[in-house]
C-alpha cells in the first residue's frame, strides 16, 4: 500500500500506528536512501557473526523485513527474534512470516526492558534515534551486555552534521530525495513537523563514542548516504 499518511493536516506527534504501519514497507523504500542495500549489507554481516544454532535480535523490527532477508540468506539453523512495541507493527510482521511459511519469531515488548538470552548479533534499524537520550546509553550497555564474545551491533541511524551549514545542505538533500520519491512539498513539512521531538538523531561521531562508552571494542561507520549511517561495533 503506498503510504499517503501526512498528505492530510497531521492531529498528533508521529507514532507507529495502524495507518503508519500499513504503508510501513513503502514508506521505508521511498523515505529512506539506499534502503534495499542497507539491508542487504546488514543481513550480510549479521549472517558473517551469526554461528550455527547462535541468537540473533532485532530491536524495533517493525514488520519484520530485515528478519526474513536474513533467514533467506542462512546456510545453518539460527535463532532469529525480533521486538517492538507497536502491535500494528507486529501484526503486518505475522502475515509477512506466515506468507513465507518462517520461522522467525517477534515479540511485542519494550526494548529497555524485554528479557534477553545471549545472542552473538543484535541489530537496530533507526531504531536508537526514536529513544530518549537519557536512556539511550541504558541500552547500548545492555546490548553490549547480551552479546557473546567477538559478536556484533550493527545499526543503521539517521545522523546530523555538527558543522551548521553542511548539516543543512545535507537535509536539503535528504528533502530533494524525498521529492523525487514523489512526496509533495506539503507532505515532507507535515512529516517534519510530526518527528519533532520524537526522533532525536546524533552525529556519526557522538554514535560511535557511545558504542565505545559501553565497552565495545571498536565502532565504525560501513555505509553513508548523507544524513543517513550504518554502523557495526564489536565486542
Amino acid at each position: 500500500m503506498k503510504d499517503h499518511v501526512f498528505n492530510r493536516p497531521i492531529k498528533k506527534q508521529f507514532e507507529f500506528d495502524a495507518d503508519v504501519a500499513a504503508v510501513f514497507d513503502d514508506m521505508l523504500q521511498r523515505s529512506v536512501p539506499f534502503y534495499t542495500e542497507t539491508l542487504r549489507l546488514t543481513s550480510r554481516f549479521a549472517g558473517l557473526y551469526l554461528k550455527e544454532n547462535g541468537r540473533l535480535y532485532d530491536l524495533g523490527c517493525s514488520t519484520a523485513s530485515q528478519l526474513l532477508d536474513i533467514e533467506r540468506g542462512l546456510e545453518h539453523p539460527a535463532s532469529l527474534l525480533g521486538i517492538d512495541n507497536a502491535r500494528a507493527m507486529l501484526d503486518q510482521a505475522a502475515k509477512k512470516i506466515d506468507a513465507y511459511g518462517s520461522s522467525v519469531e517477534v515479540y511485542e515488548g519494550d526494548i529497555l526492558t524485554f528479557e534477553y538470552e545471549k545472542a552473538d548479533v543484535m541489530l537496530s534499524n533507526y531504531t536508537l534515534q526514536f529513544i530518549r537520550p537519557p536512556v539511550r546509553e541504558v541500552l547500548i550497555s545492555r546490548i553490549y551486555e547480551t552479546l557473546n564474545e567477538g559478536g556484533v551491533f550493527i545499526f543503521s541511524e539517521k545522523v546530523i552534521s555538527e558543522e551548521k551549514k553542511l548539516n543543512k545542505e545535507l537535509i536539503d538533500c535528504y528533502y530533494d530525495f524525498k521529492k523525487e520519491q514523489g512526496y509533495s512539498a506539503y507532505e515532507i513539512m507535515q512529516k517534519r513537523e510530526a518527528l519533532e521531538n520524537v526522533l532525536i538523531p546524533y552525529s556519526a561521531q557522538e554514535n560511535i563514542e557511545m558504542a565505545m562508552r559501553c565497552g565495545f571494542r571498536h565502532c565504525e561507520v560501513i555505509f553513508r548516504w548523507a544524513n543517513f549511517a550504518t554502523f557495526i561495533a564489536f565486542k
